[in-house]
């Protein structure tokens, strides 16, 4: 790995994370916030933005990328973001102790949502704020942002867009990475913008509506309340949010090409299709499931299966009621859909639609090639045949995956009361979700979980946003061979 290199291109991302601290600043003046949170964030402002000149300065030169380089940008500077993005809850004393710091700053990071803090109606509002930028930047990528306006990375940008960007697939609009990631960063923007709008017409404060979209688009849940959208119970927010949340977990290229003139390419993408088709047949069942079982009312209990089902699969983790209540087969499905996740190229996490329609095909393919062994037979995919070495991939992913999840959640029952909070934080954390059910419920966070566990659950979740691969590299010997 070129530590030289990879050390300059962390500098930038530094040095965005240094600015997104002063605007949390400005606001914590604007909103007349105590001196101590003033002072807290203006002195991890200026030790970020010192360190970024610091480091730049002494790793200047022509930058040259390898395959090996990207990963090692993606998982160290994620790293890197957590750890300085934990000074502002450290320095004005919300989150005195260090590692339920960077697991706060981590989970905003990775789009996670999952928090220690309690109360959030007393936490100051330039913390708040700061915490729902570092889902922003999360969401589309702090280090697709870099590739975006750094244009001297050029070819080798790609190697930084590989790492980091969700899904097996890495599409490329345009023949320059910097325009894609330009492209990507600006739709990502715009939908911003738009929900910001249309909640601030709901009620919400600007300041709310805000920090609620930063969460909404990055699929990571943080809210400015304790009982997250459930505290406005309001039938026009919720809706707003479900349809920005769907948008989120959607393929960012298939927006483009909406933005482009081209509406009908959503329904000739096999991914979006099985997407729509498993989030409608999954809300739907949550509805009957808690029609009659836990509300009296049809049309409570669709809003409240939709809400919660879009939520959880998406992986945004909003809630707005308590869904540890709910029968036993729709916990049981929300679990589910915490594996599954949005899709490819999208700001949500988990496993990802297309994986797991590609092992669905794949799994029909070798019960037809068991009984007819002769016939020839591909996994065949928007009209092309997939190579055999592409399906091998998802399946020893999805393989890896559950590897890792099971090994976790043994690990975890060293840290929680019950095996249900053990598995549902991993998952929760693995898939970037945030809640869970039991101990990490609707009503609930991490806080009582010992720092130990938070710091394993941090590392999860630094799995799960990088899709285990890019991390996962970092521990094999061949990696630092020369």
């Amino acid at each position: 790995m070129n530590i030289r290199a990879v050390s300059h291109i962390i500098s930038y991302l530094l040095g965005i994370i240094g600015i997104a601290m002063g605007l949390s600043l400005m606001i914590s003046f604007g909103v007349d916030d105590s001196l101590s949170v003033k002072y807290g964030i203006g002195i991890s402002c200026w030790i970020t933005i010192m360190t970024a000149a610091i480091i730049w300065l002494l790793t200047r030169g022509s930058i040259e990328l390898s395959r090996r380089d990207g990963f090692g940008i993606a998982t160290f500077g994620w790293l890197t973001a957590a750890i300085f993005g934990a000074l502002p809850y450290i320095f004005s004393s919300v989150i005195s102790e260090p590692i339920p710091a960077i697991f706060e700053t981590m989970s905003g990071f990775t789009t996670t949502g999952a928090s220690v803090l309690l109360d959030l109606e007393s936490v100051p509002r330039g913390i708040l704020f700061w915490r729902a930028m570092t889902q922003f930047f999360g969401g589309m990528g702090v280090l697709v942002l870099c590739v975006a306006i750094l244009p001297f990375l050029k070819v080798a940008g790609m190697q930084i867009y590989r790492a980091e960007v969700p899904g097996p697939s890495k599409d490329r609009l345009t023949p320059r990475i910097t325009a894609t990631a330009k492209l990507l960063w600006g739709a990502y923007v715009l939908f911003c913008l738009i929900e910001t709008v249309m909640l601030r017409f709901g009620g919400m404060s600007w300041f709310d509506s805000w920090c609620h979209t930063c969460a909404t688009m990055a699929t990571g849940g943080f809210s400015t309340r304790s009982a997250s959208i459930g505290a406005y119970d309001s039938v026009y927010l919720d809706i707003v949010i479900i349809v920005f949340m769907f948008i989120a977990g959607t393929n960012f290229v298939l927006h483009l090409k909406l933005l482009s003139g081209k509406p009908f390419e959503y329904f000739k993408n096999s991914e979006f299709r099985f997407y729509i088709f498993f989030w409608l047949t999954a809300c739907l069942i949550l509805t009957f499931n808690i029609w009659g079982n836990i509300y009296e009312s049809f049309t409570e209990s669709l809003r409240s299966a939709f809400f919660q089902g879009t939520s959880i699969m998406t992986t945004t983790g909003f809630c707005t009621k308590d869904f540890d209540l709910w029968p036993g087969t729709s916990r049981i499905l929300l679990v589910l859909l915490m594996f599954v996740g949005g899709c490819a190229g999208s700001t949500g996490g988990g496993i990802k639609n297309i994986r797991i329609f590609v092992a669905i095909k794949a799994l029909f393919r070798e019960i037809q090639l068991y009984m007819r062994p002769e016939t020839v037979k591909h996994v065949k995919i928007d009209g092309k045949y997939l190579k055999d070495k592409t399906v091998l991939n998802i399946c020893v992913f999805l393989l890896i995956f559950v590897i890792v999840f099971a090994a976790s959640s043994l690990i975890m029952t060293a840290f929680t009361p019950d095996l249900a909070t053990a598995v549902t934080s991993t998952i929760a954390c693995l898939g970037n979700i945030g809640p869970g059910l039991s101990g990490v419920g609707a009503t609930k966070n991490y806080a009582a979980i010992p720092q130990l566990g938070q710091l394993f659950l941090s590392l999860l979740m630094l799995l799960g946003r990088l899709e285990l691969y890019t991390v996962l590299v970092i521990f094999t010997p061949a990696f630092w061979e020369k």
